[in-house]
């Protein structure tokens, strides 16, 4: 007898991914790239890092894509509360660095690699 047959099934969930970036073109590329991608749900969006905060208490995701430069609080400062809210312990951000195309200058936190909480 093979060893995983009598194994009990485990039931599979899809991804839940909340997406944050202040350009919505932006948003809306990564949600038709994921829509494609079987085991994951975008279960929102967000603007900026004070409603990236707001949404993933909403939405509870699983993970959330954050983008690091947008108005009124920043991806950093998002990504500090959330990873720093116990009660959100199960939400894991992935910091996305901004495309050193976009600009010529390029700080400390603009060349670190993405962070994971």
């Amino acid at each position: 007898m093979t060893a995983g047959l009598d194994a009990p099934a485990v039931a599979r969930r899809d991804i839940r991914v909340l997406l944050v970036d202040d350009q919505e073109l932006v948003r809306r590329g990564f949600a038709a790239l994921l829509a494609n991608e079987p085991g994951i749900e975008v279960v929102g969006e967000a603007g900026d890092g004070a409603q990236a905060i707001a949404e993933t208490w909403r939405t509870r995701p699983d993970v959330v894509l954050m983008d690091i430069r947008m108005p009124r609080m920043d991806g950093l400062d998002a990504t500090r509360a959330i990873c720093g809210d116990e009660r959100l312990s199960a939400t894991k951000v992935l910091v996305l660095p901004p495309s050193r195309s976009m600009s010529t200058s390029t700080t400390r936190s603009e060349s670190a690699p993405p962070v994971f909480c």
